[in-house]
């Protein structure tokens, strides 16, 4: 009986300096290593050379989720600043419904200062928030109440839910064509709005990036589609179960946190046409192989809503992918798990190898992988 996988097998050391603090300069010139799944070999590119290893009849499919800018501050009874991330609208009893009311969970810092009962004022005093109930791993239960859309006052007052490994706010850059167009080398947040989205974003309630995305450009996608590759999307609402990290020994103990996902009819056939005809079917980002794979039945794709909590690591046998486009993960986390169930554990863990002694850049900022 083979021995259980255990969450220490997909752990590495990674230098702090290549934890990319803000995205390459032009979205298509991040770096890209490309790994044959099958060989190991690997070959080092720039992402805009995309188009030289896809082929005419190829389907690319991409997550069209928007992340909206869930990050409030304020303050409490209790403390002069706070910070509440939110991170998912709750369905409560409807005595608690009312227009310019909602409740969410949410996760607040510091939470200790925060007591059921008590009241936040948030967003320069446009929202405020009741603290409903404490629930585990730090997060609460909050009816918010404003006047208006809520919509409105995230995108005017909040900001973007950049990973919190991303440090740099109101420090240099260290990446010097920011210093252009009056810059002066500082990353600001605002700029978050544009670069922690895809440029095909359209539905919003996501909180975290489908980061693989990140690196297409409107001159790329023209270049693909001029090339004869198809491309199709769905939309994966990315939640906060992207950073929760793996807290078990064994990985198959791990849980994974829902997510809900919309997979249009035109998707789901164009993915069954593609599996027919001996197409590759190419996932771009982790996010897009999760709602396929869990909306795939003998191969062929369902189409419309659905929620998923498949949990993708060594053993899974893939129903619809072919290739992948996947960023660079943290160590012991579910996406290097579902990356290494794809490519394989040892390939995949010597491609890290190989990107650190080259000194690729990591994570939702950092550069790309395709894997063949």
């Amino acid at each position: 009986m083979p021995m259980p996988l255990r969450t220490a097998d997909f752990d590495y050391n990674l230098p702090p300096d290549l934890i990319a603090q803000t995205p390459a300069h032009e979205r298509d010139r991040s770096r890209l290593l490309v790994l044959d799944r099958h060989t190991g070999a690997m070959q080092h590119r720039i992402f805009r050379d995309l188009s030289d290893y896809l082929l005419p009849g190829d389907l690319l499919v991409i997550n069209e989720v928007k992340v909206i800018p869930a990050r409030l501050f304020g303050r409490s009874e209790r403390r002069h600043h706070i910070e509440v991330l939110l991170l998912l609208e709750v369905e409560v009893d409807p005595g608690l419904r009312h227009a310019g009311t909602s409740c969410w969970e949410a996760l607040i810092r510091p939470s200790r200062s925060v007591r059921v009962g008590d009241r936040l004022i948030l967003a320069d005093d446009t929202i405020t928030a009741e603290v409903l109930e404490k629930r585990g791993e730090g997060r609460h239960l909050l009816k918010l109440a404003y006047d208006g859309h809520l919509t409105d006052l995230l995108w005017r007052f909040g900001r973007m839910p950049v990973p919190p490994y991303i440090k740099r706010q109101g420090t240099k850059s260290p990446h010097p064509p920011f210093t252009k167009e009056g810059h002066g080398g500082i990353w600001d947040a605002e700029m978050d709005r544009e670069r922690y989205q895809t440029i095909y974003a359209k539905y919003e309630g996501a909180i975290a990036a489908p980061t693989a995305g990140l690196h297409f450009t409107p001159e790329l996608i023209e270049t693909l589609t001029q090339q004869g590759i198809a491309i199709t999307p769905l939309t994966l609402y990315v939640g906060p179960g992207t950073f929760r990290p793996v807290r078990v020994d064994e990985v198959d103990r791990h849980q994974m946190e829902s997510e809900r996902y919309m997979i249009p009819e035109q998707t789901a056939l164009a993915v069954k046409a593609a599996k027919k005809e001996g197409r590759r079917v190419i996932a771009v980002g982790t996010t897009t192989v999760r709602a396929l794979e869990h909306a795939a039945v003998d191969g062929d794709v369902r189409s419309g809503a659905g929620v998923t909590d498949i949990f993708i690591y060594p053993g899974y046998r893939f129903q619809c992918i072919d290739a992948l486009i996947t960023n660079f993960h943290l160590p012991c986390s579910t996406l290097l798990m579902l990356v290494s169930a794809f490519a394989g554990r040892y390939a995949v863990m010597a491609a890290y190898r190989e990107a650190i002694a080259l000194r690729y850049r990591f994570y939702s900022y950092g550069d790309a992988m395709l894997i063949v």
